[in-house]
Formats: structure tokens, C-alpha cells, sequence
């Protein structure tokens, strides 16, 4: 409760006790701090959430895929070279780690440019194996019978 006495204001809680003396302006700007309206929401100026990067991840996730084709082609080709059902196991293996393993790892970065890739390494991956029905990834068991 606030008690006017000559120029000051005496702030006197219901209980009777005195808290202290203000004068009128400072419980203007008191006031005016608790009774402001709220500030407006950010504008476009940079100062709201960060601009949505989706362009970002889709398209380094095509390039992931297409990457993975790219690394595909060379090890299948070097596995060939080899003339040996062990180093197609070998070559199958280091694919499905880089590619499995490593697009997990670089999903768990959180960062736009990883996510991107790390989806596009998976999705190459799975494209690959059910496009060429497994025997470019070296899941398909006929490769080794």
C-alpha cells in the first residue's frame, strides 16, 4: 500500500510496518518498468532464429551419394583387380564402415554441412545395394559362394 506524505511516497506493507521513502518519480519509473508493454518480436534484421540452411543439406546430401558412387566405382574396381573373393569381402567391408560408419559420425557433428553428408553416405549406401541388388556393396551372398 503506498501512503503520500508531503513529496515523498512511503511504501507501507499491509502488515503497517514502513519499507522506506521514495519520492513521486521513482515510483514512476518503478511503475513503468512493470506495467511496460512487452517488446516487439524480431524482424527480419538477423536478430530472430537463424535462416533455415534445408538448401544446405539437401544438396550436399546428393553430393554424398553421388560421392559414395564415385568411391564405389574405384574400390570395385580395384577389388576386381585382385581376383580374390577375400578382397571383395575386404573392399565390401571398408565401404559399408565409411559409408555406414562414417555417415553416422558426421551426423552426430550437428552441423548443416555434416548432416548433409552423412545422409547422402547412408543414402548412396542403400542405393547402391538395392539398385545393383547388393553385389556392389558386397551384401548379396552370392559374391562369395
Amino acid at each position: 500500500m503506498l501512503t503520500e506524505r508531503g513529496d515523498t511516497v512511503a511504501a507501507v506493507p499491509l502488515g503497517g510496518r514502513r519499507l522506506g521513502a521514495y519520492s513521486p518519480s521513482a515510483v514512476a519509473r518503478r511503475l513503468a518498468v512493470v506495467s511496460s508493454p512487452p517488446p516487439p518480436p524480431p524482424g527480419p534484421s538477423g536478430h530472430g532464429q537463424p535462416p533455415r540452411q534445408t538448401g544446405l543439406v539437401v544438396g550436399l546430401a546428393c553430393a554424398g551419394a553421388f560421392g559414395y558412387w564415385v568411391v564405389n566405382l574405384f574400390v570395385g574396381l580395384i577389388a576386381i583387380t585382385f581376383e580374390s573373393r577375400v578382397a571383395v569381402g575386404v573392399g565390401a567391408a571398408a565401404l559399408a564402415l565409411g559409408a555406414l560408419g562414417g555417415g553416422v559420425l558426421l551426423v552426430l557433428r550437428r552441423k548443416p554441412w555434416a548432416l548433409g553428408l552423412g545422409l547422402g553416405l547412408m543414402i548412396g549406401w542403400a542405393l547402391a545395394s538395392i539398385v545393383t541388388a547388393g553385389f556392389c556393396t558386397g551384401i548379396n551372398p552370392e559374391l562369395y559362394a
